[in-house]
């Protein structure tokens, strides 16, 4: 049920306040408040002004307003007070019923693997094992343990497959005349943008607008819009605004402000207690062995220490994945996600909710290592490094991974994806599908992992940036699309699956700006 815009209002406000009331910023702000009773400029009769404009001028107002603009963008419009509790998770009850089984599913691997290896999901490590993990803390990566035993819970292709079987109930075979004419892979009638609603949601990528990531402008000397860009860019960095750092990087961000700029979109300042959180974090890690470390484990092993730009930030990449493992703030995030948190217990411990352990309802960490790797690029401290990873995965990476309707959700993405190919592209579309290469078997990796991976790590930075700038990532399914008109002459040419995996096996000498530009602004629609 839509509510009307006033008391859509006033029940955001209502819960912003409601969650910011037990934030440090609120106790912040109090401190400041009573601090400044002292101060000779605030007059009795004029307090709540005096106090206010204190607030102001002292930089809390702007910490305040990015606070509640970070609130705005992670959680969802509020539903109407009648509506049950789930509708806020996921609207549609089939997408919560998949999203479901699917769960247990993984929920069913993961205990049986315990079984057959006779070890617990948790346990507390012995103390002799706790000093060696502590000590050796910052290399992991030397490790050689024999994880041969351990498999991975979940195939890539197996979610895929998850996916292409979802059917809306209500609709009986090819009765919905406007989707009957799909005929892409993915089955279930969602709303998803055509190109002219993508050139005017991403109009800051227009052909004649200044760009990062493509050289050859005709309209800007591409130095002039650089430094000009720059210049704002510190402008913006010094007003620590949010919201002007969100517009901003939809231009892209000038390499050496891009750390900061992220994190400023993402509101994290790494304050004290920030650092104190992360370090309980890792003494849970130190102290509790989890059957997912050795998964996380093996999985690092597999993807980073194979590839040419990541396996210098193995070690990182334990850090964080093991303490995300643990991280149970990251459980708030299911009250918008229709993920629901699988929990298990320490061992002996069954039932008594203070030795809980949630598992991450994604145990596929091979997509989140590849999430984690291309932040090593700009974040050297772990604590900070982990805190802007997990609001990047609340805020995002999530959706890739769980089954929903959100327009910037798994399925959606691949729908998306197909229509455009198959709008924009009918005779590449026709041709792929009629050798048996329907175009998401190959480009569902590209998408799921964000491109991390495949592009190179500065091209992968571009498009992460239009990500945060736009709030969104439909620009996944977008560039996917791109990729496929790009190479079109060549897979033309093509008979088989195989052939037209090759075509499009390396991606790392493509230039995204350009791609995504030529796709949405150049195409005749």
């Amino acid at each position: 049920a839509m509510l009307d815009p006033e008391s859509g209002l006033s029940l955001t406000i209502a819960r912003i306040v409601q969650r910011l009331k037990g934030s440090s910023l609120h106790s912040q702000l109090e401190r400041q408040a009573r601090v400044s009773l002292h101060k000779p400029e605030i007059k009795l009769e004029s307090l709540k002004e005096d106090i206010k404009d204190f607030l102001k001028t002292s930089g809390w107002e702007k910490k305040l307003q990015n606070a509640v603009y970070s609130e705005l963008n992670v959680f969802p419009s509020p539903c109407h007070p009648a509506a049950p509790p789930e509708h806020m998770k996921e609207p549609l009850a089939y997408m919560r019923k998949a999203q479901g089984s699917w769960e247990k599913r993984i929920l069913k691997s993961l205990n049986s693997m315990c079984t057959e290896l006779s070890i617990p999901l948790a346990q507390k490590r012995p103390v002799s094992e706790q000093k060696e993990l502590l000590n050796k803390w910052n290399e992991m990566g030397t490790d050689e343990p024999d994880l041969s035993l351990f498999r991975p819970v979940y195939a890539r292709k197996d979610f895929l497959e998850v996916l292409m079987n979802l059917r809306n109930p209500n609709y009986e075979n090819g009765e919905q005349p406007s989707f009957r004419n799909h005929l892409g892979l993915i089955q279930v009638p969602l709303k998803v943008k055509d190109i002219p609603e993508l050139k005017e949601d991403f109009s800051e990528l227009g052909l004649n607008i200044g760009q990062l990531g493509i050289d050859d402008s005709a309209q800007v000397p591409p130095e002039f819009f650089e430094n000009e860009h720059v210049r704002v860019g510190q402008k913006v960095l010094a007003e620590q605004d949010s919201a002007a750092a969100q517009q901003y990087v939809r231009q892209g961000c000038p390499t050496a402000l891009r750390a900061d700029l992220w994190a400023l979109i993402l509101n994290i300042s790494n304050q004290p207690e920030d650092i104190l959180y992360y370090e309980q974090l890792k003494s849970n890690v130190i102290q509790h062995d989890l059957l997912v470390d050795s998964l996380i484990y093996k999985d690092v092993k597999l993807t980073a220490s194979n590839d040419d730009y990541y396996f210098v930030f193995e070690d990182y990449l334990y850090q964080v994945l093991l303490c995300f493992s643990r991280d149970t703030s990251v459980l708030e995030h299911f009250t918008y996600s229709s993920a629901t948190p699988p929990k298990s217990y320490i061992r002996g411990k069954l039932g008594m909710e203070e030795y809980a352990v949630f598992y991450p309802p994604n145990v596929n960490y091979n997509s989140f290592i590849l999430s984690v790797a291309p932040l090593c690029f700009l974040y050297h401290e772990p604590s900070k490094l982990y805190q802007i990873f997990r609001e990047m995965y609340v805020r995002f990476f999530f959706r890739l991974h769980s089954i929903s309707s959100h327009p910037s959700g798994i399925v959606s993405l691949c729908l998306l994806f197909e229509t455009l190919l198959q709008t924009h592209l009918p005779q590449l579309f026709y041709h792929l599908r009629e050798i048996g290469a329907q175009p998401l078997r190959i480009s569902f990796k590209w998408m799921v992992r964000a491109f991390s991976g495949y592009l190179a790590t500065d091209q992968l930075l571009l498009l992460w940036d239009r990500i945060l700038g736009y709030n969104s990532l439909e620009i996944l399914a977008v560039l996917a699309a791109a990729v496929f008109a790009f190479r079109a002459v060549n897979l033309m040419e093509v008979t088989s699956l195989a052939a037209a995996e090759a075509v499009l096996a390396d991606l790392s000498t493509l230039k995204v700006m350009p791609l995504l530009q030529i796709f949405l602004f150049a195409t005749v629609t």
